[in-house]
C-alpha cells in the first residue's frame, strides 16, 4: 500500500472512531459492538506507530493520556469567562426582567431556560476545525491550560467537520452521579478521603498534572455557549445550541425557549421537580435572553453578564429516625460509625444510611439511637444528618459508645492522640484484608500487576488467601479454576508475584498498610533501619529521632510492631522469600521546592492530599507530617485541624492551595 493510501486510511479511521465515540458517548446509541470498535482503534494505533509522519495531536489515539506535566501553563481568555448572578425565588427573577426592560424597553423578552450544571467551566478553542487548546475559567481573565486532560474526555470533539476558521466553545465538565458514587465507594474501601460532591471530583480530575488519572475518571462535557466565532453570525442563543448539536457537542438537555419571565419561572420549577431524573447533579437552572443583539446592549458587570441569571434550587431535606448506629471497619482499620435510618426518599433515591464520620461528629450533633433527625444529601449525593430534633425526644433514646474491640476480629481498638478516628491495628483483620491486599499489590507498594479487585474478591471469598503473605504461597492450581482465568494469565500472575519478592524494604513497609506510614515515611524509616527486624524492639521515642516523624506516626508504628499477629505475618513473608532488607531506590529529586519541608492541613479544593504530596515530592520537596519549627510552609485547606493553631504559635509561614500551586510552578517562593 502506498503512502497516500495509508494516509487516507488513517484519516478515514479517525473520522470513523470519532463518529462512533459521538454515537456512544453523546447520543447513547452505539451502532457497532465494542469488539468492532476495538478493532478499528487497534488498526489506527498500529498504522500511526508504523507511519509516525501521519501522527496528529487531534487523533482519537491521543485520548489515552500523556506523560505527567510538571506544571500547567496559563492561557489568557480573549473574552473573560464571567460568573452568573444568582436568584433564589420568583421575586429575584421578576426583578431580573425589570432590570433588562429598563435598558431594552418594555417589550416581551424571549428566554432560553437550561439546566444549571455544577462542574468545572471550560473554554475550548478550535482553529480550522482542530482543538487547539482547552482552559479552565481560573480568575476569569486567565485560566489553566488543561488541553491534554480534556482530550481524554470522549464527549469533547477533537475535530469539527465543516468548521469556521475559528470558534471558541464554552461549557462545563461534570461527573455523573453514579460515577461519583462509584469513585467515592472505591475511595472509601481504600480508606481514602472522599470527594465532597461531583463538582469537586470533576474539578480535581481535570486539574491533574497526570492526564492518565483524568482518563480513569468518567467525565462528560456539555457545551452551552459560543464566546466567539469567525465567518458565522448567530441571531439567537437557541441557534447557537442547535449549531453546537450539529457539531456533535452535548448541549443542555430539555432546554426550552419561552416568552416572558413567568414562563421561565414555570420551566425552572419543571426542572426542580425533575432534577432527580437526570444523571448529573443539577443545583438550579439558567435563564438567558435569547436575542444575541440584546446581549450586546445589556453587556455585563465586572463579574457577570446582565443577560443571564442562575436560579438556585433549595436543598431537599427530610425527617427520619435513627434506628441504630453500627460500626464499619475500613482497609486501614479505621472504624466508621454509620446511622441506620428509617428509609426516606430523598433527592431521587431511598436513603437508609448516613455516615457519622467519627466520635467527635456524633458528639457535635448530640445524636442518640432513636432520635428524630433531619437528613439531606451533601452535594445532592452523599446522605448526611443535618440536625437532631431534640424536642421530639421521649426518654427512650440511647447513647452510643464506640466499641473497645474491633467488631470484626475482636482485637483491641485504639485512638491515637490528635486523631479523630478509632482503629483496629490487626493487619490480618478480615474486614481489612481485601483492601490491604489491593494496597499491597499497588504500584507504589509491591507493584504486582494483574491482581485487581475481581481477582482479590475471589481469592478472599474462596478462602484461598487470608492475608497478604498468602499471595506468595499461591500455586497454579489455586488460580486456574477461578473465573476469567486462563493458563497464560495464571502463569503471568505467578511470575509477577515471584518478581515482587525482591522489592526494597521501603516498599514492603509501605505495602503493610501501617496507619500514617505512606511511601515517603517508609523511605525515611528505611534510611535509618535497614532490616525489618530492627523495628521489633523500637519504642516511640526511637522513631521520633528521625526528622519528619512525630508522635502520631511513632505511636502507630510502635503499636503495629508490638502486635503478635503482625509479627507472625512478617515472618510468613520472610519464609516465603520476600526481601525484608532495604535497597537504594531513588535519587533525590530536583525541582522548585528542593529542600523545602511542607505540611498540609484541611481539605484541598482541587486535588486530594495524596496528589498534593506527590506533586511536592516530584518538585524536590519533603512532606512533613508533624508541626515543628523546621517546617518551611503550612498549606491550609478547608476545615484545618489543630496543626494550624500549632503553626501560628510557632510563627510558621502559612499559605493557601493557590500559593502552593504557584510554588510548584516555580512562580512563587
Amino acid at each position: 500500500m502506498d503512502k497516500e493510501k495509508i494516509k487516507k486510511r488513517i484519516e478515514e479511521l479517525r473520522k470513523l472512531i470519532e463518529y462512533h465515540n459521538y454515537r456512544y458517548y453523546v447520543l447513547d446509541s452505539p451502532e457497532i459492538s465494542d469488539e468492532e470498535y476495538d478493532k478499528l482503534f487497534k488498526e489506527l494505533v498500529e498504522l500511526e506507530e508504523k507511519y509516525p509522519e501521519f501522527k496528529s495531536d487531534v487523533s482519537p489515539t491521543r485520548r489515552v493520556g500523556a506523560p505527567p506535566l510538571k506544571e500547567f501553563k496559563t492561557i489568557k481568555h480573549t473574552i473573560p469567562m464571567l460568573s452568573l448572578d444568582n436568584a433564589f425565588n420568583d421575586e429575584d427573577l421578576i426583578n431580573f426582567e425589570k432590570r433588562i426592560k429598563r435598558i431594552v424597553g418594555d417589550i416581551e423578552i424571549n428566554y432560553v431556560v437550561e439546566p444549571k450544571f455544577d462542574g468545572l467551566s471550560i473554554s475550548l478553542l478550535y482553529r480550522n476545525g482542530e482543538l487547539e487548546y482547552g482552559a479552565t475559567r481560573g480568575n476569569g481573565v486567565e485560566g489553566e491550560d488543561v488541553t491534554l486532560n480534556l482530550k481524554t474526555i470522549k464527549t469533547i470533539p477533537l475535530t469539527i467537520e465543516n468548521p469556521p476558521p475559528l470558534i471558541e466553545v464554552r461549557g462545563e465538565v461534570i461527573m455523573f452521579k453514579k460515577d461519583f458514587e462509584e469513585l467515592n465507594k472505591i475511595r472509601e474501601e481504600n480508606d481514602e478521603p472522599l470527594f465532597a460532591n461531583p463538582r469537586n471530583a470533576a474539578a480535581g480530575s481535570v486539574r491533574q498534572l497526570d492526564s492518565k488519572i483524568t482518563k480513569e475518571r468518567k467525565l462528560h462535557f456539555f457545551a452551552y455557549y459560543i464566546s466567539r466565532v469567525e465567518g458565522i453570525e448567530f441571531k439567537k442563543h437557541s441557534d447557537v445550541l442547535k449549531y453546537l448539536e450539529e457539531k456533535r457537542f452535548k448541549v443542555p438537555p430539555d432546554y426550552s425557549i419561552v416568552n416572558g419571565i413567568k414562563k421561565a419561572i414555570e420551566k425552572c420549577i419543571w426542572y426542580q421537580n425533575r432534577r432527580n431524573e437526570y444523571p448529573f447533579d443539577m443545583d438550579g437552572s439558567v435563564i438567558k435572553v435569547n436575542d444575541l443583539n440584546y446581549h450586546k446592549i445589556l453587556g455585563e458587570t465586572t463579574h457577570a453578564p446582565r443577560w443571564a441569571i442562575a436560579y438556585k434550587f433549595p436543598a431537599e431535606e427530610k425527617e427520619t429516625i435513627v434506628r441504630d448506629i453500627i460500626v464499619q471497619v475500613g482497609r486501614t482499620g479505621k472504624l466508621t460509625p454509620v446511622a441506620i435510618l428509617d428509609p426516606v426518599f430523598l433527592s431521587g433515591s431511598t436513603v437508609s444510611r448516613a455516615t457519622l464520620h467519627n466520635e467527635d461528629e456524633i458528639k457535635r450533633l448530640g445524636i442518640k439511637i432513636f432520635d428524630h433527625v433531619i437528613v439531606r444529601k451533601a452535594g445532592s449525593v452523599i446522605p448526611e444528618i443535618v440536625t437532631v430534633l431534640k424536642e421530639k425526644r421521649t426518654g427512650n433514646e440511647k447513647d452510643f459508645s464506640f466499641p473497645e474491640n474491633c467488631p470484626v476480629c475482636g482485637e483491641e481498638v485504639i485512638r491515637l492522640s490528635d486523631e479523630v478516628d478509632y482503629r483496629c491495628t490487626n493487619a490480618s483483620c478480615p474486614a481489612q484484608i481485601k483492601g490491604r491486599i489491593l494496597h499491597f499489590v499497588s504500584r507504589d507498594a509491591m507493584d504486582i500487576e494483574n491482581i485487581g479487585e475481581s481477582l482479590v474478591d475471589q481469592l478472599v471469598d474462596k478462602k484461598i488467601v487470608k492475608d497478604i503473605a498468602d499471595l506468595f504461597y499461591l500455586e497454579f492450581k489455586d488460580l486456574i479454576n477461578l473465573e476469567r482465568m486462563g493458563e497464560k494469565l495464571a502463569n503471568k500472575i505467578l511470575k509477577n508475584i515471584q518478581n515482587a519478592k525482591d522489592r526494597p524494604l521501603s516498599r514492603v513497609l509501605y505495602g503493610l498498610g501501617i496507619f500514617h506510614v505512606g511511601k515517603h515515611i517508609a523511605q525515611l524509616l528505611t534510611k535509618r533501619y535497614k532490616d525489618i527486624e530492627d523495628f521489633y524492639s523500637l519504642k516511640p521515642e526511637d522513631y521520633m529521632e528521625i526528622e519528619g516523624i512525630g508522635p502520631e506516626i511513632a505511636q502507630s508504628l510502635y503499636l503495629f510492631f508490638k502486635e503478635d499477629k503482625n509479627i507472625k505475618l512478617i515472618e510468613k513473608l520472610k519464609n516465603a522469600g520476600v526481601n525484608l532488607k532495604e535497597k537504594e531506590e531513588e535519587l533525590e529529586k530536583e525541582g522548585p521546592l528542593k529542600g523545602k519541608k511542607i505540611i498540609f492541613t484541611g481539605s484541598l479544593e482541587t486535588m486530594l492530599r495524596k496528589e498534593a504530596e506527590e506533586l511536592l515530592k516530584n518538585s524536590g520537596g519533603e512532606v512533613a507530617s508533624t508541626i515543628s519549627k523546621n517546617i518551611d510552609y503550612v498549606v491550609v485547606g478547608k476545615d484545618p485541624g489543630s496543626k494550624l493553631d500549632k503553626a501560628k504559635k510557632l510563627n510558621l509561614k502559612i499559605i493557601n492551595e493557590d500559593d502552593f500551586i504557584e510554588m510548584i510552578k516555580g512562580e512563587k517562593g
